[in-house]
C-alpha cells in the first residue's frame, strides 16, 4: 500500500441512478487511463431497483405494474450480488480506486467498506458487525429479533478500477424493501440508523444523508492510509464531479 496516494471525496446529493452510472463509467475510464486520482462518489438516489449481472429477477416481488406505478425502475448492471433497492434516505457510495496503485486486492477492498460502514455505524449510534459469507453491514440479532441488514455491498472492477460499492440505510422509508427479496435472500429484515434508534417518525432528509456521507468517507479513507481531500464539496451538480481541484 502507499499510504500518500491522495484520495478525493464528492458529495453529489440526489441524483438519478442512470446520471450516476454514466459517471462512475466515465471516472471509471479517466482512473484507468490516469488522468485522475482515486475518487469516492457520496450520493442518494432517487427510488430505484437494481440487479446485479447474475441475479435472479424473481427476487423482484412486486409486478412491474406496481413499479410502474410508483416510478420505480428496474436496472440491470455490471456489479455483483442480487438485486437491491436505492432511494431517499440512503448513503450511497461509489469508490473509483485503481487498486494496484495502493497495492490493494479486492478482499481487502471489501474489508474496507465494510469496516468504514460498521464505524460509520457506531459514530450515528448503532453498534453494527461484519456477517462472514454475508458482504455488507449488519445488525446483530437480540430479543428474539433476527439479524438485520443496514448495509449493502456489490463491486465491479474493469481495467484494474474499482466502481459500484456500498449503500447505507440512514432513515430511508423500509417499507419500499419490502418490494424485493433484499440481496436475494427471502425474509431478510432490512433496517436503517433511524429504525435503530427510534426515529422512524422524522421524515429522510438529504442533509443527513450528506453528513453520514462525511463520516463513511473519513472512515474509509482511514481504513486505506489515505489522505482525504472534498472536491467540489456541497455540489448537488454531477456535470462538475469530473472537475480536478
Amino acid at each position: 500500500m502507499e499510504p500518500q496516494v491522495r484520495f478525493a471525496a464528492t458529495w453529489v446529493g440526489r441524483i438519478s441512478y442512470r446520471e450516476a452510472w454514466q459517471l462512475q463509467k466515465e471516472l471509471v475510464a479517466r482512473r484507468a487511463d490516469g488522468e485522475i486520482e482515486d475518487r469516492l462518489l457520496l450520493l442518494e438516489h432517487d427510488a430505484v431497483l437494481t440487479l446485479g449481472r447474475q441475479a435472479d429477477s424473481a427476487h423482484v416481488l412486486a409486478t412491474p405494474k406496481q413499479l410502474t406505478k410508483r416510478g420505480i425502475e428496474v436496472i440491470r448492471v455490471e456489479r455483483g450480488g442480487e438485486v437491491t433497492y436505492h432511494g431517499p434516505g440512503q448513503l450511497v457510495a461509489y469508490p473509483i480506486i485503481r487498486l494496484g496503485d495502493r497495492g490493494l486486492l479486492v478482499r481487502p477492498l471489501v474489508a474496507a467498506l465494510e469496516a468504514a460502514m460498521i464505524k460509520t455505524c457506531a459514530r450515528l449510534g448503532v453498534e453494527a458487525f461484519r456477517r462472514d459469507g454475508h458482504p455488507g453491514c449488519w445488525i446483530e440479532g437480540d430479543h428474539g429479533r433476527p439479524h438485520r441488514k443496514i448495509g449493502a455491498l456489490g463491486l465491479r472492477i474493469e481495467r484494474g478500477v474499482s466502481y459500484h460499492g456500498i449503500a447505507l440505510n440512514i432513515d430511508p422509508d423500509l417499507r419500499d424493501f419490502e418490494l424485493i427479496d433484499p440481496c436475494g435472500m427471502p425474509g431478510l429484515v432490512s433496517t436503517s440508523i433511524a429504525e435503530e434508534l427510534g426515529r422512524t417518525a422524522e421524515p429522510p432528509t438529504t442533509a443527513a444523508v450528506e453528513r453520514a456521507g462525511v463520516i463513511f468517507a473519513e472512515a474509509f479513507a482511514g481504513e486505506l492510509g489515505a489522505p482525504l481531500a472534498w472536491i467540489d464539496a456541497g455540489v448537488p451538480t454531477a456535470a462538475r464531479v469530473s472537475v480536478e481541484a
